[in-house]
């Protein structure tokens, strides 16, 4: 598969994924507020912070590391054979930390009251075994990645989701009383029916004429299941450092869970889909002068789009957020979240989604065209980073309280994306490619942001609890001025507007004519 076809289905899965994301957020918001009509607040919060909590720690612990490293396309010798041994290595780790995790959800963690949320004990069991059982598709799922089998991830993801909320639904309105037990069979029913999908998926492909097309590895189901075949070393090495960094990166992102929701639907899949695109098309810890020159210039070109795509993201949502946090906490919560610290809080988590979407990009470059001895070198910065973080986290919360958690977060990041513009400008160092120029918007474009920046805070400032008149007036005032934000876009960031054109928008065009 040539690179380009690679960055067309890669930006393909990435549409997909965010279309995935803001789907399942809303049918998880239409979800929580009608079972909350049937069970209490405290349990749906138990639900989806401690529970969720303990699958997606589970999953990611054991599975990141190997997606990582499986992902790669310059490990030379290797068959996927040998892959699919060391990825069916996920089962058993997840075992291990399902171990762990429980013990640490039952006796660490402070139990709810058993009166207002009953089944905790039972319930934090069968979300691990619900995890468990997610992990038998990581074979099945790292094969289609890397295969690029977008419709098997977007439709499996899909029903699984419709499965669980349709679960839901049924089991909260005829047995309410079950409490805990509905989500967990909730939950159970998403993992078993995604590992189906997949299954069915290659019963139905493997030997058909489609996978002769493709090349596709693999001709028979039973090529799936482990083998006696000896595990590839290099592969192994290459795991076991993303999992030292994995770990690292999961007490820096989970413990500090700051609102996921930005982050997670819109730049997530972004960075998971690229990070595929660029494992495919560079050679891992090879010298860039050694690797085929037309795909450097198209991995050059991309990561400098993906950087400028993310920026003005970025920059829109620090530049509103910051005039429209207490009115938009306002119409949520009422008096209850926009009076305090509520809109202090979210101008600077603004900010510290600005710094995100940056360092996301710059670290799935980064990640996949690292070599192993570069990956350990880094899990040695994570490591440091990690201790300066709990050091900053404490001084700036004693200095600015809630607020200073969040700048603590601002200022790891901000470290983490400089150790990344470091190691890229050194990567192309000896090329005439600079992909960090996509992190400098056009003059034009940044004198707009600044005076809708201006215009949106003297705004404010006038509609401040006004009354809803003045408040729409304030929306209509933003709403110009994002308007005004896009056209000089439009003008003046034309290579990132052709970008999206040619890789984002003929899949959509074609299917209107």
């Amino acid at each position: 598969m040539g690179s380009e076809d690679v960055l067309k289905n890669a930006t393909t899965l990435a549409s997909y994924s965010v279309l995935l994301q803001v789907m399942f957020r809303v049918l998880t918001f239409f979800m929580n507020a009608f079972t909350l009509r049937f069970v209490s607040k405290e349990l749906i919060g138990v639900v989806n912070v401690r529970l969720m909590l303990l699958y997606s720690t589970l999953v990611f612990l054991s599975r990141e590391a190997f997606r990582r490293a499986c992902l790669s396309e310059d490990t030379v010798g290797r068959t996927w054979r040998q892959v699919i041994n060391l990825l069916w290595l996920t089962l058993p780790l997840g075992c291990l930390w399902g171990f762990v995790l429980v013990c640490v959800w039952w006796w660490v963690l402070q139990a709810p009251d058993s009166q207002i949320v009953p089944h905790y004990v039972p319930a934090v069991v069968i979300f691990c075994l619900a995890a468990l059982t997610e992990l038998l598709a990581e074979p099945l799922w790292v094969l289609a990645q890397a295969h690029m089998l977008i419709r098997l991830k977007v439709v499996s993801e899909s029903l699984a989701m419709i499965a669980k909320c349709l679960v839901t639904v049924t089991l909260v309105v005829s047995v309410p009383q079950w409490g805990l037990y509905i989500f967990s069979a909730a939950q159970c029913v998403y993992a078993g029916f995604l590992v189906l999908c997949y299954i069915a998926y290659f019963l139905h492909f493997l030997g058909s004429e489609e996978a002769k097309r493709k090349s596709f590895p693999l001709e028979q189901m039973s090529e799936l299941l482990p083998s006696r075949k000896r595990l590839f070393h290099k592969l192994a090495t290459l795991t076991w450092s993303f999992f030292k960094q994995s770990l690292l990166k999961q007490i820096l992102t989970e413990v500090n869970n700051l609102g996921s929701m930005v982050p997670r639907f819109l730049f997530l899949p972004i960075e998971e889909s690229f990070y595929v695109f660029f494992a495919k098309v560079l050679k891992r810890g090879q010298d860039i002068r050694h690797q085929k020159q037309e795909e450097v210039f198209i991995a050059a070109n991309v990561l400098e789009c993906l950087l400028k795509l993310v920026l003005l993201i970025g920059l829109i949502i620090t530049v509103f957020g910051y005039s429209y946090s207490y009115l938009a906490l306002d119409i949520y919560g009422g008096e209850l979240l926009s009076s305090g610290t509520g809109p202090t809080l979210l101008r600077w988590y603004s900010f510290y989604v600005l710094l995100l979407a940056v360092n996301g990009i710059t670290e799935c470059f980064v990640f996949a065209a690292m070599s192993k001895e570069e990956v350990d070198r880094y899990n040695l910065v994570m490591l440091a980073l990690s201790a300066s973080f709990l050091l900053i986290s404490y001084w700036l919360t004693c200095l600015f309280g809630s607020v200073g958690f969040i700048l603590a977060n601002c200022c790891n990041m901000a470290l983490r994306s400089l150790h990344s513009f470091v190691y890229i400008h050194r990567y192309f160092h000896h090329s005439d490619h600079n992909p960090l120029s996509g992190l400098c918007p056009h003059l034009a474009l940044m004198i707009t942001l600044t005076i809708s920046s201006i215009l949106t805070a003297f705004s404010e400032y006038l509609c401040f609890d006004s009354g809803w008149f003045l408040r729409l007036a304030h929306v209509a005032v933003g709403a110009v001025c994002l308007l005004s934000v896009i056209i000089v876009v439009l003008l003046t960031e034309t290579r990132l507007v052709q970008f999206i054109r040619t890789q984002l928008l003929p899949k959509y065009s074609k299917k209107q004519t």
